[in-house]
């Protein structure tokens, strides 16, 4: 990473490699400025790097958040992440064709050099507008990629420059330059004493131990873990009336509408109470073989 002065060594290494790579195709001396397009294009031949825009990195731009904790304390020194945008464009004898010569020593240069050299970046750091600038010590490193511009985003961009005529020009894009923060984060204080505690294993996983209580302390009657639901209840009468299932063939007769013939037939006590008129309602008699104590209580009704 690098301080605030990147994006300026940038420039000036980027104008750099331009003019030290334009041999042997060009013979004839060029001027490599690193300012917008002049309003008058110059009659020498001239090259112009111009910065257009500074973008932040679509895929870096939150890699150092969050660089604070809670309390305001920094935990992480900030960088930003950007992407540098360039437009180069040439001037020269339009009968000689100069202009078109430059803009292909310049397309060559950087797609055979697409990384910035750090030899240049420490040449350029040289200049006294530029000294205190560390971009060589960082450990990413600058490239150029080509930007593909069509006719209405150069239309837009040559419109922003202001009583400026359109030359021939090209689009370079340098990514990646990480620029610091001044501040760096104080290290965390070393470990002093270290505590080790030992918790005794118990079954159950639900009941978590108590922060003050004795670990070699035997469970007692009223502890948590030695109660336990009392069971609850439940009528035997019911359950077993519940439970019991019917038997397959009672099931297919009450289906069926039939029922056996010790059950079907009423009783003689029955049969009496009907046809007299009924002083009450018949209490029908649990089906079985009659004996002397019914017999005597059919005469006694009678």
């Amino acid at each position: 990473m690098s301080n605030a002065l990147a994006v300026a060594t940038v420039t000036q290494a980027l104008a750099l490699l331009i003019g030290n790579n334009l041999s042997p195709e060009m013979d004839i001396a060029v001027t490599v400025e690193t300012r917008k397009p002049p309003a008058e294009p110059p009659t020498e031949p001239t090259i112009n790097v111009f910065l257009y825009q500074v973008a932040p990195n679509p895929s870096m731009r939150h890699t150092d958040l969050p660089t604070r904790a809670s309390d305001g304390r920094l935990v992480n020194r900030a960088a930003a992440a950007l992407d540098l945008n360039y437009l180069i464009s040439a001037y020269g004898d339009e009968t000689t064709l100069v202009g078109q010569r430059l803009i292909g020593c310049v397309v060559r240069t950087l797609h055979e050099i697409p990384v910035l050299p750090k030899d240049l970046i420490e040449l350029a750091a040289e200049r006294p507008y530029l000294a205190g600038s560390d971009l060589a010590a960082s450990p990413q490193r600058v490239r150029f990629t080509p930007t593909v511009m069509d006719i209405d985003e150069t239309s837009k961009l040559w419109g922003m420059l202001h009583q400026t005529p359109y030359t021939l020009s090209v689009a370079y894009q340098a990514s990646l330059v990480l620029i610091e923060g001044r501040e760096k984060p104080v290290p965390a204080k070393p470990v002093e004493r270290r505590t080790v505690r030992a918790v005794p294993f118990r079954p159950r996983g639900d009941q978590a131990p108590e922060p003050n209580a004795d670990p070699n302390a035997e469970p007692t009657a009223d502890s948590p873990q030695d109660k336990a639901p009392a069971p609850t209840p439940t009528s035997t009468s019911t359950s077993t009336a519940t439970s019991t299932p019917e038997p397959e063939p009672a099931k297919k007769r009450a289906q069926s509408g039939s029922a056996p013939s010790k059950r079907a037939a009423p009783s003689s006590r029955t049969r009496k109470t009907t046809a007299s008129g009924g002083r009450g309602r018949a209490r029908s008699r649990p089906a079985g073989p009659r004996t002397d104590t019914d017999a005597g209580d059919d005469g006694k009704e009678s």
